[in-house]
């Protein structure tokens, strides 16, 4: 390097401040993180601002799932141990972790305490964040709790028996089983490049000029990639299906649905909300935002497995069947179904001796939880690409953290 060049980056070292955030100047700093637009929200600058507030982007529409009336306690740990993780050799801390990615915000509860929490970016404890594809659980817990309640009669029972808009499609003919599980054998594609499946979806739902209808978008996927019931492969179509049955079967709207079975039982602090589409059904797939404490709150409920205090608000059983790797069929078990994760209703499946699972969004929104431990990490991101298939990194790094916080924390990581 020159030495004019050198001496320059030198002096930029010099005068850069110490808590500068990863990519913040592509991410929109200089601009207070702006919201953007119905149509830039996804795309930078805008990612910080509208993924922690879509309800305030215009041109947005959503529908808010009121918080309890008494917010339960997430108390502060007294002596919070520290947390360190090995990531490619290096030992590293929770505030190096965030001077590397692009986290938002970072929460780690252990028994109900508070052992961490950041936020980044500018963002407060009061933002809303998006979840993308974590939404998928919540969609699955709402799945559960109506077949608990008698409103779905049967998992086994056809999407179109709820859905008669369905009738005559493969997705109408599929279970609600296979449809949790990502089973339907149906080629929906999902590239993140702006024209495969989950993008016409999206568009459809958005109410893109000659985009249709979302229920044609999902009658208009007719091929296979294998029989039914027997290989997981992910599609952002199934849980769009889920969510119309739910509506359907209960004839309330997700929101309504979240808001009297999780939001107000579990104590949640603030006001979430779905997103929703132009024809009124909640985009269940990818589009439901709450805050982090709130999100520790879900992952708590989950640790305990459905039960507050001795209320048993979701039911036991069926979340055992959704992350419990021993209940899944052998292809769907973990290092079977993908080659690290399994796969349950809606939820991965960790391949350790303890129970663990999460709840996954494709920009790094995640909440881990190991329910014997009683240890829960919830972590919300502006990860640049969308899937571990495009950058592996950050997926890897975050694993490596989520194996620190629980050998920290006196957690199981035994395979």
């Amino acid at each position: 390097m020159p030495r004019a060049a050198w001496l320059l980056a030198a002096f930029a070292a010099l005068v850069t401040p110490a808590w500068a955030e990863p990519d913040e100047a592509l991410l929109g700093k200089a601009q207070n993180y702006p919201l953007g637009t119905a149509r830039t929200w996804y795309d930078n600058p805008y990612r910080v601002g509208a993924w922690s507030a879509l309800n305030k982007v215009p041109g947005i529409l959503t529908r808010a799932v009121p918080h309890a009336a008494e917010a339960s306690a997430l108390p502060q740990a007294a002596q919070p141990p520290a947390i360190r993780y090995r990531y490619r050799n290096i030992s590293y801390t929770l505030a190096e972790y965030l001077e590397r990615q692009r986290a938002t915000g970072l929460l780690v509860l252990k028994n109900g305490e508070i052992v961490a929490e950041y936020y980044r970016y500018g963002r407060k404890d009061d933002a809303r964040f998006l979840s993308f594809s974590m939404a998928k659980s919540v969609t699955s817990l709402l799945v559960g709790k109506a077949n608990a309640l008698g409103l779905i009669a049967s998992l086994d029972d056809r999407a179109d028996q709820y859905v008669p808009a369905l009738a005559g499609s493969p997705y109408g003919a599929t279970t609600i089983r296979q449809l949790l599980r990502m089973s339907s054998g149906l080629i929906f594609t999902e590239r993140y490049d702006g024209t495969d499946d989950v993008a016409r979806l999206a568009r459809a739902a958005a109410g893109a000029p000659g985009a249709g209808k979302p229920l044609d978008v999902l009658k208009s996927i007719t091929d296979r990639h294998s029989p039914v019931g027997e290989k997981f492969v992910y599609a952002g179509a199934e849980t769009d299906v889920l969510g119309r049955v739910l509506v359907a079967a209960t004839g309330k709207n997700m929101a309504a649905l979240t808001s009297e079975w999780l939001w107000q039982p579990m104590g949640a602090e603030h006001d979430a909300f779905w997103r929703v589409g132009v024809d009124g059904q909640e985009l269940a797939h990818g589009a439901f935002n709450a805050s982090l404490r709130d999100w520790g709150r879900l992952g708590l409920l989950l640790a305990h497995d459905g039960q507050v205090g001795t209320q048993q608000v979701l039911p036991r059983d069926y979340l055992l069947d959704a992350t419990d790797p021993a209940r899944q069929p052998p292809a769907f078990k973990p290092r079977r179904a993908t080659p690290y994760f399994g796969y349950g209703y809606q939820f991965w499946l960790m391949p350790m001796k303890a129970r663990t699972f999460a709840m996954q969004g494709i920009h790094g929104q995640a909440v881990y939880v190991q329910p014997a431990s009683g240890v829960v990490l919830v972590l919300t991101s502006v990860w640049e690409r969308a899937s571990g298939r495009q950058d592996a990194q950050p997926y890897e790094e975050r694993d490596a953290l989520w194996r620190g916080v629980l050998q920290s924390l006196g957690g199981n990581t035994a395979e």
